[in-house]
């Protein structure tokens, strides 16, 4: 029988272990690009697929039945354990919002951590209907958003262009913003803990919006929250990904971190990179936009990441950041077969 541990070859190049060829998954890769994800859709809402264990695992599953991606990641959002810590997000409109964004000592204060298995049940139970699904071939991803990129979207009610409030609040009053870190550190250390409990073969820390400080404030806000984060896991043995968006200027801080694998977003590029990375693995770094080139594009810049990556420490092949919901399906069928089909 195969045991997904020794033989995955995402899980081997995590752990810097030679492999013939390059593992790939990409992020959002169970989404609004396919059609099947789609047609799910049309019967529930974003927040009810999120919460609905048979669903959630099913649309996981989607990309792994139609692409054979060398990892699954699990279907949710990084906005899910806020709910129940008091900050419920409405997505019907789009793009999350939240009614009454938390933004004083009160409202802070207000918000509660929470055992997960019992306030986020509901995620354990899809990520054992995952496994179950995936058997002992494909390897499944657990993931969280970081303090300050959850932080980002409480404070400004939604996405934003500029984060004015959120900088305000650390100009102004950095202690408010370091107590909204703190109680955000422990509940997503929590939840992560509880995802590898139930099953999770990796964990990703997502930190979309990290890279929009001066690297001073992101030295004294940001890193020593990933840092808590990523040590709390260390004692798990399960492999650990660090996704910082906009990280070059970062890189100095973030290798000081324990962890494996670091996520590279695609305005950094591998060779260059690499000497300053070397006791990592890495994972990208394709523009999730070239996907809307031609074919023969996408295999030239997809054969020229892999080579690159040659040299790493382990490489994983993703796109720098999130797959776009119009990208064609043949798009994805060729960087799939060319990642695939490269050996190293």
């Amino acid at each position: 029988m195969a045991d997904l541990k020794t033989d995955s070859i995402f899980l081997k190049n995590l752990r810097g272990e030679p492999t013939e060829r390059t593992p790939i998954w990409v992020m959002r890769q169970a989404g609004r690009y396919l059609p099947e994800y789609m047609a799910v859709r049309e019967k529930l809402s974003f927040n009810e697929l999120c919460r609905t264990p048979e669903a959630a695992c099913e649309v996981t599953l989607q990309p792994i039945r139609r692409f054979g991606f060398d990892a699954a990641i699990m279907f949710s959002d990084i906005l899910t354990p806020l709910a129940p810590m008091g900050a419920a997000f409405d997505f019907s409109q789009g793009g999350p919002k939240l009614e009454k964004p938390i933004r004083t000592e009160e409202e802070i204060g207000a918000l509660h951590t929470y055992d997960p298995e019992e306030g986020t049940d509901f995620v354990a139970a899809a990520i054992k209907l995952m496994k179950e699904n995936l058997g002992d071939k494909t390897p499944l991803i657990g993931f969280a958003g970081s303090p300050f990129t959850l932080a980002t979207y409480l404070i400004e009610g939604g996405g934003s262009a500029d984060f004015a409030t959120l900088k305000a609040m650390l100009y102004t009053r950095p202690d408010l913003l370091d107590d909204l870190m703190t109680k955000l550190t422990d509940q997503t250390l929590a939840y992560l803990r509880m995802q590898i409990a139930a099953g999770v073969d990796a964990v990703q820390l997502f930190d979309t919006w990290g890279g929009i400080l001066h690297p001073a404030d992101y030295a004294r806000v940001v890193l020593p929250c990933v840092k808590r984060i990523l040590d709390g896991l260390k004692e798990t043995g399960v492999p650990r990904i660090y996704f910082l968006k906009g990280s070059a200027p970062y890189l100095d801080l973030v290798t000081t971190l324990d962890v494996e694998a670091l996520g590279l977003d695609w305005t950094m590029d591998i060779t260059g990179t690499l000497p300053r990375v070397k006791d990592f693995a890495v994972q990208g770094n394709l523009d999730p936009l070239a996907l809307f080139g031609t074919h023969d594009e996408i295999r030239r810049r997809a054969l020229e990441i892999c080579k690159a990556g040659t040299a790493a420490r382990g490489h994983v092949f993703n796109l720098g950041h999130g797959i776009t919901p119009p990208t064609p399906i043949a798009a994805v069928e060729t960087l799939v077969e060319t990642v695939q089909g490269f050996r190293r």
